[in-house]
C-alpha cells in the first residue's frame, strides 16, 4: 500500500491528509513511479488555498524524483529501472506520495552525479532559475540584479547563477541570519527589507542609477519599490506573489518610472518544448554535478509532516531548498 497527501478542501495547512492510497498499473503513456525524495514549494501553498484553482479532492505537490517501477504502452523516454525527477502543473501534481501513476512525458532522466535528494530540492526551483538567467534577459558582465527572497531556494541557485556570469547581485532577506546565508551564496549586497527601505538602499548602491533587472517573487508588497530600484528601461521580472497578487495599475506607470518593461513568466512554457528543457536541464545538471552551484537542503520532513512543513514555509522559517524524504 503507498502512501500520499490529499485535500478535500481548500485553506490553511491543516486541510492536509496523510492517507492510504492504491497505485495501480500505469495506462497508456504513462509510468509507474516510486519516489526516494519530494520537494517542498511555495507554489504547492497557492494549490492547497486555492489561489490555483483545481478540482477536488486532489493531491498535493508537483515536484519528485524516483525509479521508474513500471511503464505503459508507448512509452519510449524511459525504462524500468531510470533514475528520474520532475516538476511541472497540473501534469504532475500529487507529488507527495511514496508511489504513484504519472504521465511519462515530464519525466526527466537523472545523472548519476546528482543524488535524489539532491533533484527533489531544486528541479523545480534550478529550471527556474535556468530560464530566469538564460532566457528572460540577456545579461553581459558588470550587469547588475536585486533579488528578493534572496535566501530562499530559488534565490540561493540564482546568485550563484549570476555570480558565475559576472554579474553584481543585490538581494533582500528578512533577518541577519538570512543575510549572512544570501551572502555566503554570491550576493554582494543585502537589504534586510525589515528596517530598510529597499529602494532607496538600492540607489545608493549603484550610484543612483538602479539595476537592470529585479526578479520579484513576492508581489503586492514590493511591486512598488521594485519599480523604484530599476534603471531606466529596466526590466521587473513577477515570478511569485508570497504577499499576494498585485493590485491592477496603470501601465502608464511603466512609463513614468523610466520606460520600464515587466513580465509574470511561467516555468510550464519554458520547459513545453522539450528540446528546450533538456537544454535547460542539461544546464543546470552540469553546474550543480561539477559544484559551481551548491544546493542547500536546510529543511528535511517526513511525509506525514506535510502540515508542519506548510506552516514553516508560510511562516518564512525556511531558507534553501525544503523536501520529504521518503
Amino acid at each position: 500500500m503507498a502512501n500520499a497527501v490529499r485535500f478535500y478542501e481548500t485553506g490553511g495547512p491543516e486541510v492536509l491528509r496523510y492517507e492510504d492510497v492504491e497505485v495501480g498499473e500505469p495506462g497508456p503513456g504513462q509510468v509507474r513511479l516510486r519516489h526516494v525524495a519530494v520537494g517542498l514549494n511555495y507554489a504547492d501553498t497557492y494549490f492547497r488555498n486555492g489561489t490555483y484553482p483545481i478540482p477536488l479532492p486532489n493531491g498535493m505537490g508537483v515536484e519528485a524524483s524516483g525509479v521508474v517501477q513500471a511503464v505503459g504502452e508507448g512509452v519510449t523516454n524511459v525504462v524500468v529501472g531510470d533514475r528520474v525527477t520532475y516538476t511541472g502543473f497540473l501534469n504532475t501534481l500529487g507529488a507527495y506520495s511514496t508511489e504513484r501513476l504519472i504521465p511519462a512525458a515530464p519525466l526527466i532522466k537523472l545523472p548519476e552525479t546528482i543524488a535524489f535528494e539532491t533533484a527533489a530540492a531544486m528541479t523545480m526551483r534550478g529550471l527556474t532559475s535556468s530560464y530566469l538567467m538564460r532566457r528572460i534577459y540577456d545579461f553581459k558582465p558588470g550587469d547588475s540584479i536585486l533579488l528578493h527572497a534572496a535566501a530562499g531556494g530559488v534565490g540561493l541557485i540564482v546568485s550563484q547563477w549570476a555570480k558565475l556570469l559576472g554579474l553584481t547581485v543585490i538581494g533582500t532577506v528578512s533577518s541577519d541570519a538570512k543575510a549572512e546565508v544570501a551572502r555566503a551564496h554570491g550576493c554582494d549586497h543585502t537589504i534586510n527589507y525589515s528596517h530598510e527601505d529597499v529602494a532607496k538602499r538600492v540607489r545608493e548602491l549603484t550610484d543612483g542609477v538602479g539595476v537592470n533587472v529585479v526578479f520579484d517573487s513576492v508581489g503586492k508588497n514590493t511591486f512598488m519599490g521594485s519599480l523604484d530600484s530599476l534603471k531606466r528601461r529596466g526590466l521587473l521580472v513577477c515570478v511569485g506573489t508570497a504577499s499576494g497578487p498585485i493590485e491592477g495599475f496603470n501601465p502608464q506607470l511603466l512609463a513614468m518610472k523610466g520606460s520600464l518593461y515587466m513580465t509574470r513568466p511561467a516555468l510550464a512554457d519554458y520547459i513545453a518544448d522539450p528540446a528546450e528543457k533538456a537544454a535547460l536541464a542539461g544546464e543546470l545538471f552540469d553546474h550543480v554535478g561539477s559544484g559551481r552551484i551548491k544546493i542547500e537542503i536546510n529543511q528535511h520532513y517526513a511525509l506525514q509532516d506535510a502540515v508542519q512543513a506548510h506552516r514553516d514555509l508560510e511562516a518564512r522559517k525556511t531558507t534553501g531548498s525544503s523536501i520529504f524524504v521518503i
